[in-house]
């Protein structure tokens, strides 16, 4: 029986780190305004090993539309933009000897649905981590009910996965509803 209770410990934690990882992810798709969050993904090259850019610069929002990236190097200027070019999120950087500034486009109707999709696709993705971990679960206590434990046990376990799989996949879905809306908002 412990090993069933273990198993749906488990199963809440996976899909605890699930949902954690869209709302990691969701903060990655821009929805208009500037945050520094838009270059988590950009790794620069120092020295001849690959960091995050936030490892050799301050990343700072001007105003709504602008992007500062101070290095802490005036010398990784130059690597700092081929970085941000290389990362092909479809910015184009400029320096002014101190800093690289980047000036965030106005996103097109198109873009905003091509961003909506990509959300959505990862959405489902947390989805499919939050069903396989509801899998596992039923799965061990199945195994559970085959080493005797009694029926009514086994069927509250069960209902108890079923009311975890349910509370998390409403998290998935309030979280991409108010990033789609922050998407969609002119």
């Amino acid at each position: 029986m412990s090993e069933a209770n273990e198993a749906i410990q488990q199963c809440e934690e996976h899909m605890h780190k699930a949902v954690e990882h869209l709302e990691n992810e969701l903060t990655k798709i821009r929805a208009g305004a500037a945050s520094p969050g838009m270059l988590e993904s950009v790794k620069v090259d120092y020295y001849g090993s690959v960091v995050p850019l936030t490892q050799v610069a301050a990343v700072n929002t001007g105003d709504a539309r602008t992007l500062y990236v101070k290095p802490w190097e005036k010398n990784m200027i130059d690597p700092i933009e081929k970085a941000i070019i290389a990362a092909n999120l479809g910015f184009n950087p400029s320096n002014n000897g101190e800093s690289v500034i980047i000036h965030v486009p106005m996103l097109t109707e198109d873009r905003r649905k091509e961003l909506v999709r990509s959300a959505g696709k990862e959405a489902e993705h947390a989805k499919v981590g939050i069903r396989s971990s509801r899998h596992k679960a039923m799965e061990a206590i199945k195994a559970a009910k085959k080493d005797g434990m009694p029926e009514d046990a086994a069927k509250a376990l069960e209902a108890e996965v079923e009311k975890l799989t349910a509370t998390y996949n409403k998290k998935v879905d309030v979280l991409l509803e108010a990033k789609d809306k922050d998407i969609m908002k002119v």
